[in-house]
C-alpha cells in the first residue's frame, strides 16, 4: 500500500468524522431550539416561531392553522411561523421529523386557561426544618481511654437524615445530642433516610476525654438566609428563589420539614466583582408578626406555599399580569423586579439568549443588566436577587436563579411556566 492511498483514507476518514460531527452538532442546535413541553392559550390565535425544519402532526384537529381543518391530525411545519387558533383546554402531542425525513421529537402541546400572575420582587428571610437531622459528616475524636475512635465511620455518611433513635422521633438538634449524652455507652438503633430510602442502622457511643459520650458526627437541623418573592396567584400561593434550597456543606437539596417566610430589611449590599458574587444582606425578624406565609415544598425549581393571611397579599393585589410561555421569550429588552432600594422597583435587562428544551434546568434564559441605577448599586446580580422576576412586553417570563461568577452583570433565569408547574 503506498504512502498515497494512506494520505486519502486518511482524509476520508478524517472528512467522514468532520462531517458527522458538524451533523451531530446541527441535530442538536435544532433539538434544543425545540421545547419538549409547550404551553398555548385556550381559544386565542398565537403564533409558534421556532425557525426549525422540522414537519409533522399535531394529533386531534384542535386548531385551525390559517384553514379549517377536520382531520385527527394537522400538518405542522415549524420551518416558518406558525399561526394557531386554539380552542378549549386540551393536552395533545406533536410528532416531529427533521426536513420531514428524520425521525425528531414529540412534543407535549397543552391547551389551558390563560394565567396570570402577581409579581413578586420582595426581600424575604427565609427559614426551613429539616426531616430530622441532616449529617453534614462524620469524624473522628480522641476516646477516654486515650485511642483515636470513629463510632459512625461506615455506618452514616454525609447527607443521611436521622429520623428517629430507638423508635423515638427527633426533630431538633438538641433532641439528638440528649439521647446521645444519655446512652451510657449503649447501643443506639437509628432509623435514617439517605437516596430515598428509609432503613435501620446501629451504632454505638462511646465515651471522649472527659466521659461525654459522642457518635463524632456533625449534625444540623435547619436553614435560614435571604431571597426573593418570585409570584403570588390569585388563591394565595407563592414561589420563590427559582431554584432549591441546598445544604451548604453536603450540597444536596435539604428535605424539608416546615418552613416560613419572613419579613426582612436589607441592611447593605456588597457588590459582585469578577470571581466575587455579592450578597444583599438582611436583617430578619422571626417573630409571628412578621410572619409572611409557609414553605410546603422545597423543589429544584424553587420554594412553593400559601401566604399566612393578606400580610404579603394586599400590597400587590391590584399587580396581576399574564404568564409569559417559554415560546413567546424574545431576545432583547427585558424588566427585572427586586428590592436593593428599600422596596420593590422595575430595571432594565436585556435578554441575550433563550434556551428551549427541558435540559438547561434553572439556566435557561441569560440576562444582563443594563440599567445603570442597578448596576451602581450591586453591580449586577447578586445572591438574595434569586427569584427575582423578569417581565417582557408585560408579561412575567422568567426568575432570576443564578450569576455568572466570572460576570456578574450577568445572571441566569428559570422560565417562569416552570416554577407554576409545581403549584
Amino acid at each position: 500500500m503506498t504512502w498515497r492511498v494512506v494520505y486519502r483514507r486518511m482524509l476520508k476518514v478524517l472528512l467522514t468524522v468532520s462531517l458527522t460531527g458538524m451533523a451531530g452538532l446541527l441535530y442538536y442546535g435544532y433539538w434544543t431550539s425545540v421545547p419538549d413541553h409547550i404551553w398555548l392559550e385556550a381559544n386565542k390565535e398565537q403564533t409558534l416561531d421556532l425557525g426549525v425544519p422540522a414537519n409533522g402532526i399535531l394529533e386531534q384537529g384542535y386548531v385551525e392553522m390559517d384553514y379549517q381543518q377536520a382531520d385527527k391530525t394537522i400538518p405542522v411545519n415549524l420551518g416558518h411561523a406558525v399561526s394557531i387558533q386554539t380552542g378549549a383546554v386540551n393536552s395533545y402531542q406533536m410528532d416531529l421529523k427533521l426536513w420531514g425525513i428524520l425521525p425528531f421529537k414529540q412534543v407535549q402541546v397543552d391547551v389551558v386557561q390563560e394565567q396570570t400572575v402577581i409579581p413578586g420582587g420582595e426581600a424575604i428571610g427565609i427559614y426551613v426544618s429539616t426531616e430530622g437531622n441532616l449529617v453534614i459528616d462524620t469524624g473522628s475524636f480522641i476516646a477516654e481511654n486515650g485511642m483515636t475512635t470513629e463510632p459512625a465511620k461506615y455506618v452514616l455518611k454525609k447527607g443521611d437524615y436521622i429520623l428517629s433513635v430507638n423508635g423515638v422521633s427527633v426533630h431538633e438538634k438538641s433532641e439528638f445530642k440528649e439521647l446521645v449524652a444519655n446512652s451510657d455507652g449503649k447501643e443506639m438503633i437509628l432509623t435514617i433516610s439517605r437516596d430515598g430510602e428509609t432503613f435501620d442502622v446501629s451504632v454505638t457511643p462511646v465515651p471522649d476525654e472527659t466521659g461525654a459520650y459522642k457518635l463524632g458526627i456533625w449534625i444540623k437541623d435547619n436553614a435560614q438566609g435571604i431571597g426573593t418573592l418570585s409570584f403570588l396567584t390569585a388563591n394565595g400561593n407563592f414561589g420563590a428563589l427559582g431554584h432549591g434550597i441546598n445544604d451548604t456543606d453536603t450540597g444536596q437539596l435539604m428535605e424539608l420539614q416546615n418552613g416560613a417566610l419572613y419579613r426582612t430589611n436589607i441592611i447593605s449590599i456588597m457588590k459582585g466583582s469578577v470571581g466575587t458574587p455579592g450578597e444583599l444582606t438582611g436583617l430578619i425578624d422571626y417573630t409571628k408578626g412578621n410572619r409572611l406565609g409557609t414553605i410546603l415544598k422545597n423543589t429544584e425549581k424553587g420554594i412553593f406555599g400559601y401566604c399566612d393571611g393578606d400580610q404579603m397579599m394586599e400590597p400587590l393585589r391590584e399587580k396581576a399580569v399574564p404568564l409569559g410561555f417559554r415560546q413567546e421569550v424574545k431576545k432583547g429588552l427585558a424588566e427585572i423586579i427586586c428590592s436593593v432600594e428599600g422596596k420593590p422597583h422595575y430595571y432594565d435587562v436585556e435578554i441575550e439568549a433563550i434556551h428551549l428544551d427541558e435540559e438547561s434546568d434553572n439556566r435557561q434564559i441569560e440576562i444582563a443588566v443594563t440599567d445603570e441605577r442597578l448596576l451602581q448599586i450591586t453591580g449586577g446580580i447578586v445572591q438574595g436577587m434569586s427569584g427575582s422576576p423578569i417581565l417582557q412586553n408585560g408579561k412575567m417570563v422568567g426568575v432570576v436563579t443564578l450569576v455568572f461568577v466570572d460576570d456578574p452583570i450577568r445572571g441566569y433565569d428559570i422560565f417562569a411556566e416552570e416554577m407554576l408547574e409545581e403549584l
